[in-house]
């Protein structure tokens, strides 16, 4: 059941790439806000997310949480392009580089942790203690996003989203993989939590996208996301971690790997999709500024008009 569990896990990932770069597009265009649900593409890539993340909790129940979640960083490759396409231009080299690190540096961290697959059991009094501490790492960072501005602002959102969106991939390991064939067990309060806290992380995703920095935003969430997961299957559902001494090495230059691709995306300016209004109604005109422009081209396309 693990390779079905591995395959379900990367189409649900390639949706979920999908989804993100089109909610992204439109969350910069409007902001983290309810205008948002004026905005069809916005919707359709809602949808395609969702799709993706169902694949993700079918996979989930179907293998482990330390070998499913590494699936997903893979589809960072694809997701930055398909965001780049959005705007109408070819990715930049730096974004594919910062890309490809990440994703390889997250995907050999994760291989180092040795497989387990055993039924999940988790207490209520573990679980009550495991979303404290994720409502405080939230609470945190939404106060020091506040003071923020630019990549910082993009990373530390990106921070509560994933934290968020791994309490949701460990409920949901825990539900799927604890069915064992009797449904009855779907009747708890766990289940009940899934939806609650998907809807805190699609909120929260929504704030770090609206910020610009599309690479960095996803990749943070794909970083923090299998790491908080792991760590989660470790200490609450009793998941091994490498422990060998043959890994520490590697582990560390997987790490070293992961860190500089996300400080190449967090050097790049932010997309823009905002339009420009002219002085001059009959000559409407609107400014796209490009990463490597960054706010400027805005600046400039309004004096152009004028």
């Amino acid at each position: 059941m693990t390779w079905a569990g591995l395959l379900i896990a990367l189409v649900g990932a390639l949706g979920y790439a999908l989804g993100a770069a089109l909610q992204q597009y439109e969350a910069v265009a409007e902001g983290a806000s309810l205008k948002l649900v004026r905005r069809p593409r916005w919707w359709i890539g809602g949808v395609i997310g969702f799709a993706g993340a169902c694949l993700h909790a079918v996979a989930l129940s179907l293998a482990p949480l330390v070998v499913v979640q590494p699936i997903s960083v893979a589809t960072l490759v694809f997701a930055v392009p398909l965001a780049a396409f959005m705007y109408g231009r070819k990715p930049y080299r730096a974004e594919i580089l910062g890309s490809l690190a990440v994703a390889v540096g997250l995907l050999w961290l994760m291989l180092l942790v040795p497989e387990h697959d055993v039924t999940p059991h988790l207490g209520n009094g573990a679980a009550l203690g495991f979303l404290a501490v994720i409502g405080v790492i939230v609470l945190v960072t939404q106060v020091a996003a506040g003071r923020m501005r630019g990549a910082g602002r993009a990373i530390v959102l990106a921070i509560g989203a994933g934290v968020v969106t791994a309490s949701v991939s460990t409920f949901v390991r825990v539900v799927g993989g604890g069915l064992e064939g009797d449904w009855g067990r779907l009747v708890h309060w766990f289940t009940l939590a899934v939806p609650v806290l998907l809807v805190c992380a699609v909120v929260l995703l929504q704030r770090s996208y609206a910020v610009g920095y599309f690479g960095i935003a996803y990749a943070g969430v794909q970083v923090i996301d299998p790491i908080t997961s792991v760590l989660a299957g470790a200490l609450l559902l009793g998941e091994p971690l490498p422990t060998a001494p043959g890994t520490a090495v590697p582990a560390l230059l997987a790490a070293a790997l992961t860190i500089g691709g996300t400080i190449t995306l967090g050097r790049l300016a932010p997309d823009h999709t905002r339009p420009v209004v002219p002085a001059n109604p009959a000559a409407p005109v609107e400014a796209a500024a490009s990463p490597a422009a960054g706010s400027g081209s805005a600046v400039t396309a309004a004096s152009d008009a004028n």
